[in-house]
């Protein structure tokens, strides 16, 4: 996977390189205070008539509630969209004007943004940038900058860019087994079939990274993954997962931060853990990070005007912290060359709308645009992480018809785009790639609990006397709704982790533990910062997000991530592929 990544090298003053990248900033001993502001302007893809950039500006000077930064284009550039900042444009002239999450700029402080522009003949770098009106990059008569020939020895060195990287981290690789895992899996009856399957290591609270209640911490894993990666190659699976405000529309798996606790989420969580990743200890491993489930499409599907708008993500929306969360956990954690992030992108059944699909590629590419994190940062994006969504409905087909009405009038697929999670991986791929993400980017799919086997298995196609006798008689996905999402009673698991089972698709994997619950099925007191969510109720009756629908969870379930016993068993039992 070819990427290019930028080194902000405190020595240089303005430069165009043969990158596309516009690098100006100046050494410790230059004086923060000459330079008002520095500008990197990175082309991150050219294709001949159009280009995407990414730009951070830092702010040297006095702290301000609002910024717009200014440039000119020598050539005919003409900015079409962006991201993170109000971008116009008056003839050769450009202005970014911050949006109303970001417009804080505290002395020392950055903001970065993107956009996507055409262009025809040549695409220069601009030379001169502004910052509400001060002309960045230049001295203003303080201190000498040193040149590029005297390197400051305080900045360090480079860690290495994504090109580093091997374009699927799961190609000729073992994946880990989680110990703490295979022990409960293997305790159970039958449990000895998959407990030497690779699956997920969940950081889902600060007390995780050193080990909860005696457990193992995030070092403990990575030395026993040194241990059983040998003389070859082991990838291990890591699962970050505990941004402010977590889970805004599912209270089962909300966390211990609070909404506006972003700085804690970046120094207490995301900074150690980025520290420990990095340890050269480590470096031979190919570390696979799952970065914040279910969070960015909440901000599209369950907010104001929504019918299905709940307050918290409301309030998550307006403050910004997903986007900032995600930004800053990509950009730390991609600065290590043997990490390989990977976004989560939702489902079928959530995103497969047209109004769910295009906005939320589009705040994918914001947060990964967001805290100095650029594309390059993101290596592939997962979908059905801890869900249930059918890998491969076989039975029907999106285009199908049943004596003129179309598969996608059937209660079940209810318009929507998709019929399953392989097709939806492959579109949301696509898709992405349109918005500037890699050529070679790599998709997850989480088969933990997607394989509807077992009795209630269709053998073929419904019957052809309705749409929906057609698809509920033919669809593997058992559930009584899409939108159900807890315990679900008749899943199994689904498809065992496997690299590049198909195209597009980087690894099938059991990032969500198989045995783990997703929720309480009634309240129960916990210092997890985990509620009681009535989709983890089997008497619960619904609400919009399930077509107010029974929730078809199972009975006596425990917390979120607590070992769930008679799931387990029966997940076993409605395997499919079955196990032997």
């Amino acid at each position: 996977m070819t990427r290019s990544r930028t080194a902000m090298l405190a020595a240089l003053t303005l430069v165009a390189g043969a990158s596309g990248t516009a690098f100006a900033a100046h050494s410790a001993n230059a004086g923060a205070a000459a330079v008002p502001c520095t500008v990197d302007y990175e082309v991150q893809n050219d294709w001949g008539s159009g280009f995407t950039a990414a730009v951070t500006v830092t702010n040297n000077g006095a702290a301000t509630s609002s910024w717009s930064l200014g440039w000119t284009y020598a050539g005919s550039q003409k900015v079409s969209n962006s991201w993170n900042a109000k971008v116009s444009q008056s003839g050769a002239a450009v202005t970014a004007a911050n949006e109303s999450y970001n417009g804080t700029l505290s002395t020392g402080g950055s903001a970065s943004f993107g956009f996507q522009a055409t262009y025809s003949g040549s695409n220069a770098i601009p030379a001169t940038f502004t910052l509400n009106g001060e002309t960045c990059n230049v001295d203003d008569g303080g201190p000498t900058d040193p040149g590029p020939t005297d390197p400051d020895p305080t900045d360090p060195p480079d860690p290495g860019g994504p090109s580093d990287r091997v374009d699927n981290p799961y190609d000729g690789a073992k994946v880990y087994v989680n110990p703490e895992w295979q022990e409960k899996a293997a305790a159970e009856p039958g449990g000895d079939r998959i407990s030497d399957q690779p699956t997920g290591v969940w950081l889902d609270r600060i007390a995780a990274i050193e080990g909860v209640n005696g457990g193992m911490g995030l070092r403990d894993h990575l030395d026993e993954a040194l241990v059983q990666k040998g003389s070859g190659e082991l990838a291990i699976q890591l699962v970050i997962y505990n941004l402010p405000g977590r889970d805004c529309a599912a209270l089962a798996s909300n966390g211990e931060l609070g909404a506006t606790e972003i700085d804690r989420y970046k120094t207490e969580y995301i900074d150690p853990i980025a520290a420990i990743l990095a340890d050269p200890k480590y470096a031979d491993l190919r570390i696979v990070t799952t970065v914040e489930i279910d969070s960015l499409p909440n901000l599209v599907t369950n907010v104001s005007p929504r019918e299905t708008a709940t307050e918290n993500c409301d309030e998550m929306k307006a403050n910004g912290n997903y986007q900032k969360g995600v930004g800053y956990a990509l950009n730390k954690l991609g600065d290590t060359a043997n990490v390989y992030n990977y976004v989560d992108a939702g489902h079928h059944g959530w995103l497969g709308w047209d109004s769910n699909f295009g906005p939320s590629a589009d705040m994918f590419k914001t947060a990964a645009t967001t805290e100095g994190a650029t594309v390059d940062d993101v290596h592939g994006f997962i979908v059905n992480t801890a869900n249930y969504s059918a890998l491969k409905e076989e039975n029907f087909k999106i285009t199908d018809s049943v004596n003129g009405t179309s598969v996608r009038q059937s209660d079940w697929v209810d318009w929507n785009q998709y019929t399953d999670e392989l097709s939806y991986a492959q579109a949301m791929r696509d898709k992405l790639v349109t918005l500037g993400f890699d050529q070679n980017l790599g998709m997850l799919i989480d088969t933990s609990r997607n394989g509807w086997g077992g009795a209630a298995r269709p053998a073929g196609p419904g019957p052809q006397t309705d749409v929906n006798a057609y698809v509920d008689g033919g669809r593997y996905d058992r559930r009584i709704h899409l939108g159900n999402w807890c315990n679900q009673s008749g899943a199994g698991l689904g498809e065992r982790p496997q690299a590049s089972p198909a195209a597009g698709i980087d690894a099938y994997v059991w990032m969500k533990p198989p045995g783990e619950s997703d929720g309480a099925s009634e309240p129960i007191d916990n210092d997890e910062g985990k509620g009681f969510d009535r989709m983890c109720d089997p008497t619960y009756e619904g609400n919009p997000r399930n077509g107010g629908n029974p929730s078809g969870a199972l009975n006596n379930a425990p917390v979120s991530g607590h070992w769930f016993s008679a799931q387990f068993q029966e997940l076993m039992k409605n395997a499919y592929p079955p196990l032997s």
